[in-house]
């Protein structure tokens, strides 16, 4: 049986960690920031912990 491709725009955009958990980092940084109050622009610097619905995610990372 061949080797299983990994999906490379998930490689960069999502990790898996030792325990199987899927990591990814929060939307909207990009620009119209200004307008953020600092709670939220400070809660968007942080990494997400996606749910168990994102773990089909997982067969697209094979090796990671």
């Amino acid at each position: 049986m061949p080797k299983v491709k990994t999906h490379q725009g998930t490689a960069k955009r999502i990790k898996k960690t030792k325990t199987g958990k899927l990591i990814a980092r929060s939307t909207g940084q990009d620009h119209y920031n200004s307008r953020e109050s600092g709670k939220t622009t400070t809660n968007k610097r942080r990494d997400l912990v996606l749910s168990r619905t994102h773990n089909k995610l997982k067969q697209l990372i094979p090796y990671k």
